[in-house]
C-alpha cells in the first residue's frame, strides 16, 4: 500500500508554478482523497502558451481529436489557477480516467468521490461545462475571465483569504479525525475497529489479542507490550 506521502511525492512537480491557493487546494485534495481510500495524481497543472496552442491544434490542423476550445491563453491552466488529475492505482504507477471505477469498494465511483472533495474545497469541475465537457479538470476562477487574467488582473487579497480559509477549515478537520477507520477481522470475524493513517494500520491490540488468544502484558518502566500464550 502506498503512503500518503509517496502518493503526494507523485504530484509534486506538476504543482510548481501554481497559484498559491490553487496549489494549496489541489495538495488538501490528494490528501482527502487519500484519507477515503482513493489515490490521484495531478497530470497538469501550469500549462504554457505554447503548450496551449499545441492542444488546440489537435483535432485541427493537427492529427487527433479535439480536446479543448480554448487556445493560448483563454485556458485557466495558462495562469495557474487550474489542475488535471487521474486516478492512481495501487501499483503506483498505473492510472485510470474510468469514472465508473470503484477501487475502494464503498459503492461511490472514485471519480465521483475526488469531485466531492474538490468541490468542498472551491473548485469547479470541468465535467459542469456546457460545451466540451472536461472531467478531469478542476480550477478556480475568483470571478475572473482570462481576457481579464490576459489584463494582468488577479484575484483580491480578500478572495485569496477566504479560500485559504476554507482549505484551512478542511485541514483542522484532518487533525481532530486523522486516521481512516478500518475493519479488523481475525479467522473472518470482525474485532473492533482499528486506524489506517499514511498506509500504517494501528490496531487494538487488547482486542486482537484477545482473538487470538493470547495475553496482553504490559511493563510500565520500558513502555513495552508483550503478547504470551496462555493466562498468567
Amino acid at each position: 500500500m502506498l503512503t500518503l506521502e509517496q502518493v503526494k511525492a507523485k504530484s509534486t512537480a506538476r504543482l510548481d508554478g501554481l497559484h498559491p491557493v490553487v496549489k494549496a487546494a489541489a495538495t488538501a485534495l490528494i490528501e482527502r482523497c487519500y484519507a477515503r481510500g482513493v489515490n490521484i495524481i495531478i497530470t497538469q497543472g501550469l500549462r504554457t502558451m505554447e503548450e496551449q496552442d499545441a492542444l488546440y491544434a489537435q483535432g485541427r490542423t493537427k492529427p487527433g481529436s479535439i480536446v479543448t476550445n480554448a487556445k493560448g491563453g483563454t485556458s485557466y491552466h495558462n495562469f495557474g489557477l487550474a489542475v488535471d488529475f487521474a486516478l492512481l492505482l495501487s501499483n503506483g504507477s498505473s492510472v485510470s480516467w474510468d469514472m465508473a471505477r470503484d477501487g475502494d469498494n464503498d459503492q461511490t465511483a472514485d471519480w465521483q468521490e475526488v469531485v466531492q472533495e474538490a468541490k468542498a474545497l472551491g473548485f469547479e469541475w470541468g465535467g459542469d461545462f456546457k460545451s466540451i465537457k472536461d472531467a478531469p479538470h478542476f480550477q478556480m476562477t475568483f470571478g475572473l475571465s482570462t481576457a481579464a487574467l490576459r489584463k494582468g488582473y488577479q484575484p483580491t487579497a480578500a478572495q485569496v483569504k477566504e479560500s485559504f480559509a476554507v482549505i484551512d477549515k478542511f485541514k483542522e478537520a484532518e487533525v481532530v479525525n486523522k486516521g481512516v477507520k478500518v475493519t479488523v477481522k481475525v479467522d473472518g470475524k470482525k474485532i473492533e475497529d482499528g486506524v489506517l493513517d499514511e498506509g500504517v494500520a494501528y490496531l487494538p491490540v487488547r482486542a486482537v489479542a484477545k482473538a487470538l488468544g493470547l495475553t496482553v502484558g504490559w511493563d510500565q518502566v520500558s513502555k513495552t507490550v508483550t503478547l504470551s500464550k496462555g493466562a498468567k
